[in-house]
């Protein structure tokens, strides 16, 4: 056996062996995790739809699976999840949850990482991050949040909303591309909830999240809805999708654009009246058991003593409750200093219901996010009978 060594001719599998090589193979295989096969352009979509199933394995890397598939890590074979197939992964990557770690390996000082974001938001395949001023290399910063995400596909720089002029009554967004591809038209998905949009030309804020959940929770079957600043359906899709009739009005002709087809996506076109127009040029021709007042002017502050605003959501309360039936429900958003909590809002809701000569009943207050330093977006629901 030696010689045979030597001289190179034990090279040759031996025959015996090969069962024991099978085997080791075949337990390597079982041991491999698993991935599931979705087309790529479903992949928000099923990854929301994995995470609600609890088996989406955040500790690996999204992969490609060729040019129009994608192999997602899960823990077990999904059971309420549609997929290609479900395969094992023999070279799974892991995903780094850290952007320090990545950023550090780019040859970032200590110093420098303490200027990188500590948080950004992934919207559909767009990642958007706020980038510090003192941040020194922001280019770094999108190649790294690529790595990070490995279902995204481009990186851009949120500036903020607009407030000037057409750009700042539609609330256009201010952003620039840091990495990645100059496509950002994607697709969304919440709660199952698909939102079609471009990051680029319209607001989305994932800090709503939770308030467009809600959306859907409260209303009942059949309700009349009447969504008086649509945009591309944040409140208007889950209100439909839980049943409601909605019509919806938006001034803006992009996000209107998207209002439709989002309604189309989601199959509630038949419960969606959308009109591009102001909401107050239907209000003659309206009853609704239910209205949302999802939009709170084009600035922040306490503008009622600066007198400098104008189109802020308090002045549409007579248009909304001129639409309400009796004991119909408001849902007013408003963006109020820390200060003015909760006595503007609802002094504003107050003299709303005076002036119609209805009354009031504060049924929920609740924060949403933090609008600006100092400011909260929050939303009461009121009933108005």
């Amino acid at each position: 056996m030696t010689e045979d060594a030597d001289d190179g001719s034990a090279s040759e599998t031996d025959p015996d062996l090969e069962p024991i090589a099978d085997a080791v193979l075949e337990q390597a295989n079982a041991d491999a995790p698993l991935a599931a096969i979705v087309d790529k352009r479903r992949t928000e979509t099923a990854i929301e739809s994995l995470r609600a199933e609890d088996v989406y394995d955040e500790s690996r890397r999204v992969r490609e699976d060729g040019p129009e598939r994608v192999a997602l890590p899960v823990t077990e074979p999904p059971a309420e999840t549609r997929v290609l197939e479900v395969v094992r992964q023999l070279d799974p990557e892991p995903r780094n949850p850290d952007l320090e770690d990545l950023l550090a390996e780019r040859g970032w000082s200590d110093g420098d990482l303490e200027a990188a974001p500590g948080s950004w938001a992934v919207i559909g395949s767009v990642i958007l991050v706020t980038v510090p001023e003192d941040c020194p290399d922001e280019t770094a910063v999108g190649e790294a949040l690529l790595e990070l995400h490995g279902e995204a596909d481009s990186v851009l720089a949120d500036e903020g909303i607009a407030n000037d002029g057409t750009a700042g009554t539609y609330r256009e967004p201010r952003t620039r591309l840091l990495a990645g591809s100059s496509d950002t038209e994607t697709i969304h998905t919440e709660h199952g909830t698909r939102y079609g949009l471009d990051p680029t030309k319209v607001m989305f804020s994932p800090g709503n999240q939770a308030e467009r959940a809600r959306m859907g929770e409260v209303v009942g079957d059949d309700e009349r809805v009447f969504d008086m600043f649509a945009g591309i359906g944040y409140f208007t899709l889950p209100l439909a999708r839980a049943g409601a009739q909605v019509t919806a009005t938006e001034l803006n002709p992009t996000a209107f654009r998207y209002l439709l087809e989002n309604a189309m996506l989601n199959d509630v076109s038949d419960r969606v009246d959308a009109y591009m127009s102001d909401c107050r040029d239907l209000t003659g021709d309206l009853e609704a058991d239910r209205v949302v007042m999802g939009y709170y002017g084009s600035s922040d502050g306490d503008s009622e003593e600066a007198g400098t605003r104008t189109d802020e959501a308090h002045e549409f309360l007579p248009d909304a409750l001129e639409v309400l039936v009796p004991g119909g429900v408001v849902h007013y958003h408003e963006a109020t200093p820390e200060s003015r909590l909760w006595e503007r809002p609802l002094a504003r809701l107050e003299r709303a219901a005076d002036a119609a000569d209805r009354d009031l009943e504060i049924l929920e207050k609740r924060r949403i996010k933090s609008h600006s330093a100092g400011v909260e977006h929050v939303v009461v629901d009121a009933r108005f009978d």
